[in-house]
């Protein structure tokens, strides 16, 4: 099995920043892609920031220049710094692995539970 627990959400005023991080641990034997989506009340899941193992990232329109992604290999984890955050990024941010277990041979996705993200106008 695979826990992915996030830290990290909460409240925050427009404009400030917030630091998300997801650390995933279990019977993993690699991890492909990491990342964040989000949903908001009454919206879809949407992708917020990806990155591959060899570090090449991509955003979601509305966070680039804003929100950073970053992992670090070795620990199997994953963060997302946020700043400028504007009351629009309120919701739920959710974690994500595409990893392959011990003893498989095909790549699934795992999901943490979701941090509750809410900025302030």
């Amino acid at each position: 099995q695979v826990q992915l627990v996030e830290s990290g959400g909460g409240l925050v005023q427009s404009g400030g920043s917030l630091r998300l991080s997801c650390a995933a641990s279990g019977s993993i034997f690699s991890i492909n892609d990491m990342g964040w989506y989000r949903q908001a009340p009454g919206k879809q899941r949407e992708l917020v920031a990806r990155i591959t193992r060899g570090l090449s990232t991509n955003y979601a329109d509305s966070v680039k220049g804003r929100f950073t992604i970053s992992r670090e290999n070795a620990k199997n984890t994953v963060s997302l710094q946020m700043n400028s955050l504007k009351p629009e990024d309120t919701a739920v941010y959710y974690c994500y692995i595409r990893g392959i277990l011990v003893g498989r041979i095909v790549w699934d996705d795992y999901w943490g539970q979701g941090t509750q993200v809410t900025v302030s106008s």
